[in-house]
């Protein structure tokens, strides 16, 4: 489809000291068959990124760059929403390639599916860029889905998803406390799918909307990075601990139980998939007791 088929639509991507992914990101966003009208991005590295600071798109599509000396994808991804021109949002982030038609397929998805709904899709990982290199957070289903109500899962994926501004209007912001750059470095966008569906919004899983999740990671990094997804996965659990409703107790309680369930078999046949399952797991109990120690106690800040 031409330029200017869809409407106007701003395209949110943070970044922190990933200077050359993040214009690898956006050159792929403007490589595509469609454009979004602009694109924000919110950087927090410690220097401003001067290349696409000084881009000038010959595209129909404005770049809008803002550095920032913060920390935090959640308050980048707040910052990004506060400074977005149009109505229609979406997200994707500076380690990911967009293919050419994600973008347009995405956003007709969104508009399909109307305001009470929003929109994610695929992510495959891409050929590792090191002997052992990885990327997490991969999806890779290939059918369709429509999800309601409460859920056994996590269905909405920060790299790759739609929605409009009313939703955030509606149940509000990214919890800073969670994402990358918190003593939570992930689960943000667990978060944020659970309070959608709480709230009685849909979440559309669009397989043909497919960007590609860079294998940059060292396998040195993959047992620390699942502590790390363990410990925001508890606090994300904790955070919604009630005595009257036990549905994030006992999801968390199987979660654990599941990851470990497992370990006796992968130590055979994968040790390092065995030890990061052992580091999640752990992580998981950790992060949800810190929680309750420490966030619980400051209610101001919660989302």
């Amino acid at each position: 489809m031409p330029d200017g088929t869809l409407p106007p639509t701003s395209l949110i991507i943070c970044s922190r000291n990933r200077p050359e992914m993040l214009v690898g990101a956006v050159e792929a966003v403007l490589a595509g068959i469609e454009v979004p009208t602009e694109i924000v991005v919110i950087d927090d590295s410690d220097m401003p990124n001067r290349a696409l600071a000084d881009l000038k798109p010959k595209r129909a599509c404005r770049l809008r760059y803002f550095w920032r000396e913060s920390r935090g994808l959640s308050r980048a991804n707040n910052d990004g929403i506060t400074a977005a021109l149009h109505d229609l949002l979406v997200f994707t982030q500076d380690d990911v390639l967009v293919t050419p038609t994600w973008f347009g397929t995405l956003v007709q998805a969104q508009i399909e599916a109307g305001p009470r709904a929003v929109v994610t899709g695929r992510v495959l990982p891409t050929e590792a860029e090191m002997e052992g290199g990885f990327a997490p957070s991969n999806v890779l289903a290939e059918r369709p889905a429509l999800y309601q109500g409460r859920i056994k899962q996590d269905v909405l994926y920060v790299q790759n998803m739609a929605m409009c501004r009313s939703a955030f209007d509606d149940i509000g912001p990214f919890d800073e406390r969670l994402g990358p750059g918190t003593r939570y470095p992930a689960s943000e966008d667990n978060d944020f799918c659970f309070r959608l569906l709480e709230a009685d919004y849909r979440i559309l899983y669009t397989p043909d909307a497919v960007v590609y999740h860079r294998a940059w990671r060292d396998e040195t990094a993959y047992v620390p990075l699942r502590w790390q997804y363990g410990v925001s996965r508890g606090g994300y659990y904790a955070k919604y601990f009630d005595t009257r409703d036990r549905y994030m107790v006992l999801r968390m309680v199987t979660d654990v139980r599941d990851h470990l369930w497992g370990i006796p078999r992968e130590i055979r046949r994968n040790r390092r998939r065995a030890l990061g399952d052992t580091a999640l797991a752990a992580g998981i109990v950790f992060g949800a007791a810190r929680w309750l120690m420490t966030e619980r106690r400051n209610r101001s800040t919660s989302v």
